[in-house]
């Protein structure tokens, strides 16, 4: 199963080539999604060579390959992780019994509509990004652009795969309307909000990569743990794509801090704008607006359907074997509530809180990259700390979504949430602002002024190197 058979129309590990109905449909959906990638993909680049990492094998060393390819030409497949021997479900009602191999019937609308909202978020990514190459910091940022994209692209294959081949004619419609939605339009957009905000900005691309990438981790960890096997081992190679993704998005806005650090030690006594820089002020409002917009993704604190997906053991808790209790039916979680002027406390049962077991999770993952930008400051011995919004800040869904919140998770009024908004979230000023940065630097070994170079370069290759062939 390690090995990937690239002789195929369709590269797979999945022995497509035993179920030639499956394989016509696939074949048949395959030009569809090339003309998608060719009016929503990356603009203006497509016959441009980049250094792209491509997989040869699902297991540690199947990252192995890097080649200079034109984005069409990319071989996006079909790549499930290796077969768990005796593999069993982990968690819920059915908690011992053997991994499903096909859907079950009771469970179909439920898997169905899992597999198709994650599914729904990897071409909205692609779309929302389409325009970025046109004003690339770098060489190096533009690769980088590129490798998410394509890997986005075959992120929908692999849930594609799972739709046509396990939920017949109506998994088959679904694969088809995943290709009709389009992010941010009025009529047909992306199922979920953030798939549907504009990236206008490389500063809002490191921002999505780093928060909206990592709700991404812990969706795919959770579903990695699901006892319909297909998409458990779908989502465990999944998770060695994603990796790459908040590489890009912690280590960009890294770079960028470093770069205004450079700039407020340079002209310590005037505004780093004056510049060229992006203010600590500016980009703490950026964290605080997608680390929030993020949050949402979870869903409600509350949720009878996180209960019955946990029950059923369709979706479970990150890294399910962690815990030392898999039935979750007699534990609870307490969930503060807004009220008229405060906040009271709820006594939720676990199950109907599993939304916010994963959320709490993410919520300590973005903790240690907010420290690793604040280890870049301290390094430079300036005393400027970045903190993450609480999760109830700026919150359109759930319990929190009807009130107001400051930064720190105290309940506030309306009137304070207006004269604070433009000091907690991006102005049209600072959007303005950060837009007029956004100025294509395509030579190699050359870096926009707003962004420190990379400490090294990609699969051992210097800054310099020409990873996009221009």
């Amino acid at each position: 199963m390690s090995s990937i058979d690239y002789s195929e129309k369709i590269p797979n590990n999945v022995d497509l080539a035993s179920d030639r109905r499956l394989q016509r449909a696939l074949e048949a959906w395959q030009p569809r999604y090339l003309e998608w990638w060719h009016e929503m993909g990356p603009a203006d680049f497509e016959t441009k060579e980049v250094l792209l990492r491509t997989a040869i094998g699902v297991d540690k060393d199947g990252w192995a390959h890097f080649g200079h390819l034109k984005m069409p030409d990319y071989r996006w497949g079909i790549f499930l992780a290796e077969p768990q021997a005796d593999r069993r479900v982990g968690f819920g009602d059915h908690l011992g019994e053997p991994a499903w191999q096909q859907v079950p019937g009771e469970f179909r609308n439920d898997l169905r509509r899992l597999i198709v909202t994650q599914a729904d978020t990897e071409p909205a990514s692609v779309e929302q990004q389409r325009l970025l190459g046109a004003t690339a910091p770098s060489l190096y940022d533009l690769r980088n652009l590129f490798q998410v994209n394509v890997e986005e692209g075959r992120h929908l294959w692999a849930m594609v795969y799972l739709l046509h081949t396990y939920f017949g004619k109506d998994g088959r419609a679904e694969a088809e309307e995943l290709l009709e939605r389009r992010s941010g339009n009025a009529d047909h957009p992306r199922i979920l909000t953030t798939f549907n905000e504009p990236i206008r900005t490389w500063l809002d691309f490191f921002m999505f990569t780093m928060f909206t990438d990592r709700d991404g981790k812990f969706q795919l960890l959770a579903l990695a743990e699901s006892g319909f096997d297909p998409l458990a081992r779908t989502c465990r190679f999944m998770l060695t794509e994603e990796a790459h993704h908040m590489f890009v998005g912690q280590t960009g806005i890294g770079r960028v801090v470093q770069r205004t650090c450079e700039v407020v030690k340079e002209h310590p006594d005037s505004d780093p704008r004056e510049h060229g820089a992006i203010d600590f002020e500016t980009l703490q409002r950026y964290v605080n607006f997608w680390a929030s917009s993020s949050n949402d993704l979870f869903g409600n604190e509350v949720s009878s359907n996180a209960a019955n997906f946990f029950a059923g053991g369709l979706k479970g808790r990150a890294n399910e074997e962690r815990y030392a209790e898999h039935l979750a039916l007699e534990a609870v979680m307490e969930i503060p509530r807004p009220g008229t002027d405060s906040l009271s406390v709820d006594t939720v049962p676990l199950r109907n809180a599993m939304n916010e077991v994963l959320r709490d999770e993410y919520v300590a993952d973005n903790q240690k990259g907010v420290d690793y930008w604040n280890r870049v400051v301290a390094k430079e011995g300036l005393d400027f700390r970045f903190e993450l919004p609480h999760k109830r800040f700026n919150r359109t869904i759930g319990l929190y979504s009807e009130r107001r919140f400051d930064p720190q998770g105290g309940l506030i009024d309306a009137a304070a949430w207006q004269a604070q908004r433009d000091a907690w979230l991006p102005s049209k000023a600072d959007a303005a602002y950060v837009s007029s940065l956004m100025a294509p630097v395509h030579e190699r070994g050359k870096v926009a002024g707003w962004i420190a170079p990379p400490a090294k370069g990609i699969n051992g290759k210097p800054f310099d190197y020409d990873y996009v062939r221009l």
